[in-house]
């Protein structure tokens, strides 16, 4: 062979050397890109800028939601709140009990003058006298009618007008007793009203020299011991089986945005209003520092048991395709795996997730549409290389 065919044979094997050593690179490229997308993984650099569009939070399991939230209302406990009324007519002539203040059982709230209480005193003391003229009488008229000297037909009259007496007397003590005045009444015209529960005046609709009687439309005074409150709730139809006497709610309210007030249910209605499809729920809420009010409204979420626990998300870790739900999953070394996962219940802001995910791994709870944009990007980047 002649050196210069030589060196054309040696040219063509250098050549082809470098061809293969070229496509090396890039088929290995290739089919590490390849094992990646099977896996639906995305791959970040470490140095890449979209990690701070990227946040994560460790999953782990908590109690279980039953529900979404719905608007309460903190009202008065009726079994330690009473409404007080005068029970007679008269003018107010003393001091008046100030809102806010703290009452014990007995406790004077005002003071009327009252003619009808005069004329109540009065008909008592002559009941009084009656039943002593008649009883008198009837023990002379016995003291006779041993004797043979008065028939019976007038001891017989003299008994029956004592008995008249004596009902008359404990008809009139009676009305005394129902306002209030069970010791020896005064003739003074002058009725009290005591406090009849311990606990704090919340409102008053009386002042000085108004004009009372027992039938106004409004309580002179409201008395409630505000340690305990009630919690009043809506519950929809759909979710009446979710919850029963015993369940524990958690509270919030605008004033103490921050925190939580726990509440127990005691009362859950008998009937569905046509009109809401609702179910009347009732709550028993401590209050033993006073900060919770009367009519306050509240955000309630009612609990399941403590035991019962799951896997709760926030709705920005999730998004759609191909009809299905998904999230992106840190499995280490900025490796984003796409999950496919089974939701249940689905809150306002959050999710249950069922299965496809586990307590102790990191989520990707902002940035998913961001890791889908880049998985579509190097499957595009793999389609433009394959057809070439």
């Amino acid at each position: 062979m002649s050196t210069m065919s030589l060196n054309i044979a040696q040219l063509i094997v250098g050549l082809l050397c470098l061809s293969l050593l070229a496509c090396q690179p890039k088929n290995n490229e290739q089919l590490q890109q390849t094992t990646v997308l099977s896996r639906n993984e995305v791959i970040l650099d470490e140095r890449s800028p979209k990690h701070s569009y990227i946040k994560e939070a460790v999953i782990d399991l908590i109690q279980r939601p039953l529900m979404e939230q719905v608007t309460g209302k903190i009202t008065y406990d009726e079994t330690r709140t009473v409404r007080v009324s005068s029970p007679i007519a008269g003018r107010v002539v003393g001091t008046i009990a100030e809102v806010g203040s703290h009452v014990r059982i007995g406790d004077i709230l005002t003071e009327l003058d009252s003619p009808e209480l005069g004329q109540a005193q009065a008909a008592y003391a002559e009941a009084l006298a009656d039943l002593n003229l008649a009883n008198h009488t009837f023990q002379r008229m016995r003291l006779l009618y041993d004797n043979d000297v008065a028939p019976r037909k007038q001891l017989e009259q003299a008994e029956d007008d004592l008995i008249r007496a004596r009902s008359e007397a404990e008809r009139a003590r009676l009305r005394l007793a129902n306002l209030g005045i069970r010791d020896n009444p005064r003739m003074d015209n002058r009725f009290v009203l005591h406090a009849p529960l311990s606990g704090v005046i919340t409102e008053r609709n009386i002042n000085p020299g108004m004009e009372i009687k027992p039938d106004l439309s409004e309580p002179l005074f409201v008395i409630s011991d505000l340690s305990r409150l009630w919690v009043q709730i809506d519950i929809f139809e759909k979710d009446i089986g979710l919850i029963h006497t015993g369940a524990k709610v958690v509270l919030n309210v605008q004033a103490f945005p921050s925190e939580d007030f726990t509440a127990i249910v005691d009362y859950v209605g008998q009937i569905v209003y046509e009109t809401t499809r609702t179910v009347k729920v009732r709550c028993t809420l401590s209050n033993t520092d006073g900060r919770l009010l009367p009519f306050m409204f509240a955000s309630v979420k009612v609990e399941s048991d403590p035991t019962d626990l799951a896997i709760v998300v926030p709705l920005t870790a999730l998004f759609t395709e191909n009809e299905s739900e998904w999230v992106y999953v840190n499995i280490g070394n900025y490796h984003y795996q796409k999950r496919l996962v089974k939701t249940g219940l689905r809150l306002k802001e959050k999710v249950v997730i069922h299965e496809g995910l586990k307590p102790g791994e990191r989520l990707v709870t902002d940035g998913a549409l961001l890791l889908r944009a880049e998985q579509e990007t190097e499957q595009l980047k793999e389609e433009t290389r394959n057809d070439y």
